[in-house]
């Protein structure tokens, strides 16, 4: 044995520590993960719109990311050149994902106290 060695663990440190308890941090664990879960399902709820060419195209997603209306004022719809109109709802439909994105992830940093917790 080495000199100076007890045995007996982590030198009086008694497992945790001084720290919280076991049942507390699992309390704590199951709470979050609740807020999480309630988090998420107002998220998943939420509609993001977003427009492109002055209003000419609008696209809504659900939290869920998935289109859920696209608008296109018919003066948009022009057959000579169906490439813009493409673009706009491309546009529009993107810029309404990252809106939805943002927020998710805006919210997971708030709940998280800005923890990356790979979410």
């Amino acid at each position: 044995m080495a000199k100076g060695y007890r045995g007996g663990g982590f030198g009086g440190m008694g497992g945790m520590g001084g720290g919280m308890r076991q049942t507390d941090l699992m309390k704590q664990a199951q709470k979050m993960q609740a807020d999480m879960l309630k988090m998420q399902e107002e998220l998943e709820n939420r509609v993001y719109s977003a427009t492109s060419g002055g209003g000419m195209v609008t696209a809504e997603v659900s939290g869920k990311r998935e289109l859920m209306k696209l608008s296109i004022d018919p003066e948009a719809v022009d057959p000579e050149d169906v490439e813009m109109l493409q673009d706009l709802i491309v546009a529009a439909v993107n810029t309404a994902l990252r809106d939805a994105e943002k927020a998710s992830s805006d919210s997971m940093a708030r709940l998280t106290g800005g923890l990356n917790l790979g979410f």
